[in-house]
């Protein structure tokens, strides 16, 4: 009968992106080492701590954002690694091998891009301070310490958590927040889930994005990201390296049980840049308006009729303010968003480009290798090929 060296227990919830991209690098360092592990782990990727003191495993890796998970975790003698946030206060760290994603390096990453977009004005919608949410504190405090630094006023909400109830009065309230601030104005959000609420919101009330409102979440996560039509600029954290850091230190504090604690701080990828954050100012308020409907319709195939349409002025008007304000037509516009959106999902994504063509609003595969040959040279095969290939240098 098979028994490996040693039976590790992974302790996360993986509705998360983060904790996802955290327990695959865990994998990966299986792979990669060959270490002999057993890896426990629930079949629906939930965590459930009942009778967690009765396992007999030789070592747990756990998600410390969780109180939960650190107090059941208090009293367990056999070896621990804890992932979770980083913090400005030592005592806050827990008294055992720990890897912490830097929120601080996080935050700045976003908000220097804001500033790189040409943002005076900012502002932070965050969590409430609670235990459940110490590590949103952290980055809400490292956004307001940015800003201080910059003698720069930062603007603050904390949104409930949301629930069916609560939703609609929960939405309304950040509405009323986002409607008194003044524009253009740059927002940091919490999480992207949080920035997903910003997009929503500032559609509800005309508020458009990014010309009114730029907007950075933390995460990158695809399934935020895919439930707007703005897509969603994102910092994307060192999740993988943490959880790959993770399973390193766990291996030699079971090679080595007298191994001192050791903390392991990952900095965050950077910023993977998309609509909400491409702020170009504009005062034409025609102009704005039609970049804001050629932004969320595009890849729908539309015509400058449509565009047209819905902002209310003659063809020969709106396409002077074009060529004032941006230099090219109204028609050049919604190829280039067309296009801009082929180039992410190529970089991006492993869609097949039949279906890359089809989401981008081309009417045929042969026309996006057309255009594709008519821009780069190359084949939208090759594009791929060579930005993963830069992804990964």
């Amino acid at each position: 009968m098979f028994s490996a060296a040693h039976s590790i227990s992974l302790l996360f919830n993986a509705n998360k992106v983060f904790d996802r991209q955290v327990i695959e690098g865990i994998g990966h360092y299986l792979q990669s080492t060959q270490v002999d592990w057993d890896v426990y782990l629930e079949e629906d990727f939930q965590c459930r701590l009942d009778h967690i003191h009765e396992w007999g495993g030789n070592g747990i890796i756990a998600d410390f954002d969780d109180p939960q998970i650190r107090a059941a975790l208090k009293d367990i003698k056999i070896p621990i690694v804890g992932v979770g946030s980083s913090y400005a206060d030592e005592s806050l760290y827990p008294e055992v091998p720990y890897v912490a994603t830097d929120n601080t390096a996080i935050v700045k990453s976003a908000y220097e891009h804001l500033k790189q977009k040409g943002m005076e004005r900012f502002a932070f919608y965050g969590l409430p301070v609670d235990e459940g949410h110490l590590w949103a504190h952290e980055r809400e405090q490292a956004m307001l310490d940015l800003c201080k630094t910059d003698s720069r006023e930062c603007a603050l909400y904390r949104g409930q958590p949301t629930s069916a109830e609560t939703w609609q009065y929960n939405m309304n309230r950040l509405a009323d927040w986002l409607d008194s601030l003044p524009t253009p104005i740059g927002i940091v959000a919490v999480t992207d889930a949080r920035a997903r609420h910003l997009l929503q919101a500032c559609a509800n009330i005309n508020r458009l994005v990014p010309d009114h409102i730029c907007v950075v979440g933390i995460d990158d996560d695809d399934i935020a990201r895919n439930l707007s039509r703005i897509s969603l600029s994102s910092v994307t954290q060192g999740c993988f390296d943490m959880g790959f850091q993770a399973a390193k230190l766990l291996h030699k504090r079971m090679d080595n049980p007298n191994l001192k604690d050791r903390r392991v701080t990952i900095p965050p990828v950077g910023v993977v840049e998309r609509q909400s954050s491409d702020f170009k100012s504009i005062q034409d308020p025609y102009v704005m308006q039609a970049m804001h409907y050629i932004r969320q319709h595009a890849c729908r195939g539309i015509k400058v009729g449509q565009v047209l349409d819905h902002i209310g002025i003659s063809r020969s008007n709106l396409e002077n303010r074009f060529m004032e304000e941006r230099g090219h037509s109204v028609h050049a516009a919604i190829h280039q968003e067309k296009l801009n959106r082929a180039c992410e999902l190529l970089s991006n994504s492993n869609k097949p480009v039949k279906e890359i063509a089809l989401v981008c609003g081309y009417r045929s595969l042969q026309y996006l290798y057309a255009v594709f040959n008519q821009h780069f040279g190359i084949t939208p095969s090759e594009y791929r090929n060579r930005n993963k290939m830069k992804a990964s240098a």
